[in-house]
């Protein structure tokens, strides 16, 4: 039996960029297609099959440490785009400025997806998810440049809209326009999940 589900719902793809270079600054440059390798998307600063653990992983690795790259991608939702700047104070906020590789339009409450879902594009290319991205001070930084005064306003706005990070599982070639499908996990919500939570606020 699939342990994946093929469902109903999808979303379109609106924008996509790559980062070139991250030590110069977080911001992407928007392009026209994205190629997926199983690193991830030739020609992004964030690819590769390893990365150095950061302060999302500081809990189970040392930071700078090797560990499977599971960041290979940070894809955000139009709508959430839209409700950050919102909450900023602005009119629209660029996708560049906050290092989206891919945005897309169409799936209410993007950024909560459930982690190991996946999405796929038209040719069988496939991203599964991560999980939650965490809003950071890197793209406030960009922001601030662009949009002096605006910049500290970011991380505030965009708690439980960051969209989420993703890795490639199948190679393939994502264009605007195109339709992604949502295939989620078949299985229920771990029962324990609150107490662990619970449980887990407590450790440092």
């Amino acid at each position: 039996m699939p342990a994946l589900l093929p469902t109903a719902f999808g979303a379109t793809v609106t924008w996509l960029g790559r980062v070139t270079d991250r030590q110069a600054a977080l911001a992407a440059a928007p392009c026209g297609a994205l190629t997926l390798t199983f690193a991830g998307p030739e020609g992004e600063a964030h690819a590769g099959l390893t990365r150095p653990a950061c302060s999302r992983v500081s809990a189970q690795h040392k930071r700078h440490t090797p560990i499977r790259n599971v960041r290979q991608l940070s894809i955000l939702s139009a709508e959430d785009i839209d409700a950050i700047a919102a909450g900023m104070g602005l009119d629209a906020l660029d996708p560049a400025w906050l290092g989206a590789s891919l945005v897309v339009e169409g799936l209410a409450d993007f950024s909560h997806l459930p982690p190991s879902s996946r999405l796929q594009g038209p040719d069988g290319v496939t991203l599964v998810v991560d999980m939650e991205n965490r809003p950071c001070t890197l793209p406030a930084r960009v922001i601030e440049a662009a949009r002096p005064g605006f910049g500290k306003a970011f991380k505030p706005a965009a708690a439980g809209r960051r969209g989420v990070t993703a890795w490639v599982e199948r190679e393939g070639v994502l264009r605007l326009g195109e339709r992604l499908t949502l295939h989620i996990p078949d299985q229920p919500v771990w029962a324990h999940l609150g107490a662990a939570r619970r449980a887990g606020a407590g450790v440092d």
